[in-house]
């Protein structure tokens, strides 16, 4: 191209961050815009699988990312009195991949990407009110009256975002948007998430171990479990999963604000319940910094429109599901690989290339989030749920599943490991084949063109 694209990104989470800093190593003009006066990383435990593995080692900050983590070797299901239900093996990845399976929280990682995004490359406090576009720039207006123009805009803006609201205003008014997309997500969990200050290894001898102790525990015919983690620095993650009634699934549907009260009152019920490290769920939520305690509603949809014009969106924005460790954090990070790859073959800014590059960026992503939001709902079923079918569900694949099976399973999401295009790629490490990627033109272009070229003695 003869300039390089401007691409306004809403939301500074770890999506918007990674497209950012993807942006930053190809040259590209960016400006990321963030609702909040100043960002907090909320969030519990990540990790576990390594599709993402490859691609942090082609931008050089794998050996970062395991300066956070932890090796995870398995993950044991429990009854609320402690007792083993079953394990999972998570060890295996090794062999497959090249790489370990690890844990790391959510914080940590949040940092870690923005520290790879110049200061000056954040606009803090600003509100997306509504985006626009015509045939020749996007733009974004703020609810204090400033408004950005750019080639590209992308909504990274999470499951309530308002780029996709105001976008998909415009296309119903249009009749350009399928019915699916004004219908509600799916609403079945309400999820206590933080992470502990440092805690003393005496008191949790766990913590002494340089591996990870991962434990779900299931309250017997109650609705409630919890999913419970050490990460490096002597901290415990934890995520309490309450599954709503379909009497609570239409109160918080009615009103945002129902967790409040109704979500409080539930967790007051749980705080004197034994945790694997010792001591009780009371204690580690005392032991966490209260503004650092997000309570959210976990919810499920994938969104059939992803793009229109110069208007794009990436992560919860598009795809929303349950965060079994992390896997929808994960998805965002692989959005914004795919879409950074997609800008870089960009021939020019004209509507129907910008066009033309989304689409592609949708077409290489939906089946994939298709899956993992698939996938999520049946790990939601498996460790949260409390129907006889979902107890008879947990019972069934944790003891009676083949290890054939499993390893099909683990297999399926560990071979998609995409990279950035327009980057040497990392080879492979392990015996699993990884997915095929769609290649760069201009990248192979480029690097012909590097062939062809006679280097100066």
């Amino acid at each position: 191209m003869s300039s390089s694209p401007k691409i306004l990104i809403v939301g500074a989470g770890l999506g918007g961050l990674m497209l950012g800093h993807l942006l930053e190593k190809m040259g590209a003009e960016y400006t990321i815009f963030e609702r909040a006066p100043i960002v907090k990383p909320f969030g519990a435990a990540m990790g576990f699988g390594t599709p993402i593995m490859p691609l942090f080692e082609q931008l050089g900050m794998l050996d970062e990312l395991l300066e956070l983590s932890s090796p995870a070797l398995k993950m044991d299901v429990l009854n609320e009195n402690l007792d083993l239900i079953g394990s999972m093996d998570i060890a295996g990845s090794r062999e497959r991949t090249g790489y370990d399976a690890v844990a790391y929280s959510r914080p940590d990682l949040y940092r870690l990407l923005l520290s790879k995004v110049p200061a000056e490359r954040i606009i803090y406090g600003k509100k997306a009110a509504s985006v626009e576009q015509d045939e020749h720039r996007a733009i974004l207006h703020c609810t204090d009256g400033t408004q950005y123009e750019g080639d590209i805009l992308i909504g990274a803006d999470g499951a309530y975002s308002t780029v996709r609201q105001s976008l998909y205003d415009t296309l119903q008014k249009e009749g350009k948007l399928p019915k699916s997309d004004t219908e509600s997500m799916s609403l079945g969990y309400t999820c206590l998430v933080g992470t502990t200050r440092p805690l003393d290894p005496e008191k949790y001898p766990d913590l002494k171990d340089r591996h990870t102790h991962f434990s779900v525990v299931i309250a017997d015919k109650k609705p409630h479990s919890c999913t419970i983690l050490n990460v490096p620095g002597n901290r415990i993650c934890y995520g309490i999963v309450i599954q709503l009634s379909n009497e609570e699934r239409e109160i918080a549907c009615k009103n945002s604000e129902w967790g409040s009260q109704s979500v409080d009152a539930t967790i007051a019920k749980l705080v004197e319940h034994k945790i694997p490290f010792g001591g009780t769920l009371g204690d580690i939520i005392k032991a966490t910094p209260q503004d650092l305690i997000s309570n959210v509603y976990l919810e499920e949809k994938l969104f059939e429109t992803w793009h229109h014009g110069r208007i794009g969106l990436l992560g919860d924005a598009c795809h929303k599901m349950l965060p079994s460790a992390g896997q929808g954090a994960i998805n965002a990070i692989q959005d914004a690989v795919i879409l950074a790859n997609c800008i870089y073959d960009l021939r020019n800014t004209s509507r129907k290339e910008v066009e033309d590059a989304l689409n592609d960026y949708r077409g290489q992503r939906y089946e994939y989030a298709k899956m993992s939001v698939g996938d999520s709902s049946q790990a939601g079923k498996l460790l949260y749920g409390q129907t006889w079918y979902e107890r008879l569900l947990r019972k069934a694949v944790l003891n009676w599943m083949p290890k054939w099976l499993e390893e099909i399973n683990l297999t399926r999401t560990e071979a998609y490991q995409i990279q950035a295009t327009f980057l040497p790629r990392v080879p492979r490490r392990g015996t699993l084949m990884p997915v095929p990627q769609k290649p760069s033109r201009r990248y192979q272009e480029e690097q012909k063109l590097k062939e062809s070229t006679p280097q100066a003695a």
